[in-house]
């Protein structure tokens, strides 16, 4: 329960202390997971003192335990060993300062670690971390290429070394962290954070020259499988152990069996490309060659054609055609107007001999009344009427007799 303060009425260190240490031996004996990073066995103490941090956070606890304890595991554990402890947490209220007291220490075996890791793969596989879909493709080209490897490493060499070989252009931004023990994990997830930060950077290459499945165990880490899940920059796994994958290898964009492996996959190789630049300029030449070729071949046969070769001649040819219809025209023609004068002439002959005039040459005179009308009968006219008289040459007036009325 909390306890009842104010600044008039505050509590004493020492009861602070003693209030917190009763709230904690409340928790009893608890079983305990982590890495010894240090151990101190001092001739002739009946006491062993070790710290135990977990690998995956920068958290550790002060440990102690009797000699006879430990001595029952001292052939199998040492620093860097991962152990289960059943232990007492216990408050020293003097420092105030917490710690454990083990009373049984158990080495977590290689099958155990590996029973948790398919656990954790299974897991992390069931939210889609290592799906095919997650991976994102590689640049064909990479400008800058983010390492993340031990310090003057058999793997930093290989990756660098192969790289420039490949692409002597090639430049590396290099973040060298311890690649096993306790303080692997939160170094190697703060260098692949700030290479995926860095806006120069392609592709990250996470290297290290294979190992114990014990060495190997930062690599498989949720916090790295994690951080490298979210980076949003390509990541390469070169982890180069093959009988067992860390879980770095399924999350990872792309899988390398050793550093060497991974320089050649993420640099291209500069004469390869030249061959390839080579085969292609060869390839588009011989088809341009063949495109021409063709063009030219069809070119020769329509210029070979007649109509292209001699093109006067069908013109040639269609002026005779047209010569010789003018003419039948022209014959034709003169043939219709031939038979139609013929036809005018006798048709003009036969009109001149029907015509008034022709009967007036021959004698005969027409008769008309001063109104105009023609006299065809006696009757018409009256004694002394004048009448007019056309004949041939001309016309004359005439008076009808008395006698002829």
């Amino acid at each position: 329960m909390a306890a009842n303060t104010s600044p008039e009425s505050p509590l004493p260190v020492g009861e602070v202390s003693r209030l917190i240490g009763s709230w904690i031996d409340r928790l009893g004996a608890i079983w305990v997971e982590g890495q010894i990073t240090q151990l101190s066995r001092r001739p002739g103490a009946g006491v062993v003192f070790l710290t135990l941090r977990d690998p995956s956070y920068d958290i550790s606890i002060s440990v102690t335990c009797y000699r006879q304890v430990f001595e029952a595991v001292a052939d199998v554990v040492s620093e860097g060993a991962r152990v289960v402890v059943h232990a007492k947490p216990e408050w020293y209220a003097p420092r105030g300062q917490l710690s454990l007291r083990a009373a049984e220490i158990k080495p977590v075996g290689v099958g155990e670690l590996l029973a948790r890791l398919e656990q954790l793969k299974k897991s992390l596989a069931a939210e889609g971390l290592f799906a095919r879909e997650r991976k994102k493709p590689l640049p064909f080209l990479p400008q800058l290429i983010g390492l993340v490897c031990g310090r003057a490493s058999a793997a930093e060499r290989d990756v660098l070394e192969n790289a420039r070989h490949r692409w002597p252009a090639v430049r590396f931004e290099v973040r060298n962290v311890p690649v096993q023990g306790v303080h692997a994990v939160p170094q190697v997830v703060q260098a692949v954070q700030e290479l995926d930060a860095h806006d120069e950077v392609d592709v990250i290459i996470v290297a290290r020259g294979g190992g114990s499945v014990e060495d190997l165990l930062p690599f498989s880490d949720e916090q790295v499988v994690r951080t490298v899940a979210a980076c949003r920059t390509p990541v390469v796994s070169a982890i180069g152990h093959e009988p067992d994958n860390p879980l770095l290898d399924h999350v990872a964009d792309l899988r390398a069996s050793t550093p060497t492996d991974a320089a050649k996959k993420v640099v291209p190789d500069v004469g390869e490309e030249f061959e390839r630049v080579r085969g292609l300029r060869d390839r588009a030449r011989r088809c341009v060659e063949g495109l021409l070729a063709r063009e030219e071949r069809g070119l020769a046969h329509a210029l070979a054609r007649p109509s292209i070769e001699d093109p006067h001649r069908m013109i040639d040819e269609r002026a005779d055609h047209v010569a010789s219809l003018t003419d039948r025209s022209r014959r034709t023609l003169g043939h219709l107007l031939d038979r139609a004068d013929s036809e005018l002439t006798h048709t003009h002959a036969r009109v001149v001999a029907l015509s008034p005039a022709a009967t007036l040459k021959r004698g005969y005179a027409v008769l008309q009344t001063a109104d105009g009308p023609v006299v065809r009968a006696p009757g018409q006219v009256g004694a002394g009427e004048l009448l007019r008289a056309r004949v041939a040459e001309g016309e004359f007036t005439v008076r009808v007799d008395e006698s002829d009325a």
